[in-house]
């Protein structure tokens, strides 16, 4: 068997809140784990995200190659400059904690207007020497707006608001270390999931979580990048999936379970009607409302068994 770290002492966790994260459903999703099985030796997690289940195998287990993308530029130099230069990071992350923090509410929020500026002007920049700069105002935009949301415009114009916290944790320093120790030897690419075609293999667990199909005209509020992953997509996608089970690949999928709304949407049940569905249960937003939360199924879409998993 692939586990190591039986020891370890801190558990990595996100770096980022996210919408959609996986860490609930953690105890779900490791059912699937293939890894006892010494011929899986590679990851795949074509959507990486928040990195929830990422982090999850990372700390359990010692495989030989790992990849991780997503389209969202952004998101993707957060993880390369926490890789590569996590002083550089931790510095211009505290320097932004102590002039917020020392603010009052009202200054509190021109200073967010004006990161916020500056990560819309540097979304744009070509110069890498500013990456270390646009990776801190990810992170200190992600734990100081409202609800911890990741939303663009058409334009690809991060805007969302501050949020109301009187003393937000802006970082995690031993969190943030740790993580860059895990991702040295993590290929991280800046792309959509076609790009994970030729890296995937019979010796792979891929672990797909693309945007959600929304359950209402109301749940899909939030968009990570200017262009839309609509049912057309969806079915790009599963067309995809298909291509990589008949390389052998070991695969999980998540997404929003349309029966929640609708008993008679049958949109993914028959994309993925080859396929093993399982319905498990999540607490979600199921509106642009914050409070309205609510306990809903999502679905785990699989080419293999489930099985008990002892930790």
């Amino acid at each position: 068997m692939n586990k190591i770290n039986s020891n370890y002492n801190k558990k990595i966790k996100p770096f980022l809140k996210w919408a959609g994260g996986k860490s609930q459903l953690i105890s779900e999703i490791e059912k699937y784990y293939p890894f006892d099985n010494k011929k899986i030796t590679k990851y795949a997690e074509p959507f990486v995200g928040g990195g929830a289940v990422l982090f999850d195998i990372l700390e359990k287990y010692n495989l030989n190659e790992i990849y991780i993308s997503d389209i969202n530029a952004e998101l993707i130099n957060t993880y390369c400059v926490i890789k590569d230069d996590i002083s550089g990071l931790i510095f211009s992350l505290e320097k932004m904690r102590k002039n917020f923090i020392s603010l009052s509410k009202e200054n509190r929020k021109t200073y967010y207007l004006q990161q916020r500026e500056k990560f819309n002007n540097l979304k744009f920049s070509k110069n890498e020497s500013l990456n270390i700069e646009k990776a801190a105002l990810m992170i200190f935009l992600n734990k100081s707006c409202f609800n911890g949301l990741y939303r663009v415009n058409k334009k690809g114009m991060f805007n969302v608001p501050m949020g109301s916290y009187k003393n937000p944790n802006i970082y995690d320093e031993e969190n943030l270390i740790a993580i860059s120790e895990k991702l040295k030897n993590v290929n991280i690419i800046h792309g959509d999931y076609t790009l994970s075609y030729n890296f995937i293999d019979e010796n792979t667990f891929v672990y797909i979580d693309p945007p959600y199909r929304p359950l209402n005209n109301t749940s899909n509020f939030t968009s990570y990048t200017e262009k839309c992953f609509d049912d057309e997509e969806q079915i790009k996608l599963a067309e995809f999936i298909y291509k990589i089970h008949n390389k052998r690949a070991k695969i999980v999928i998540s997404n929003s379970d349309p029966k929640n709304v609708d008993k008679n949407d049958d949109f993914f049940d028959s994309i993925y009607s080859s396929y093993n569905i399982e319905r498990v249960n999540a607490t979600r937003m199921i509106s642009s409302k914050s409070s309205s939360r609510a306990r809903i199924n999502e679905l785990l879409i699989s080419n293999q068994q489930k099985r008990n998993y002892n930790a």
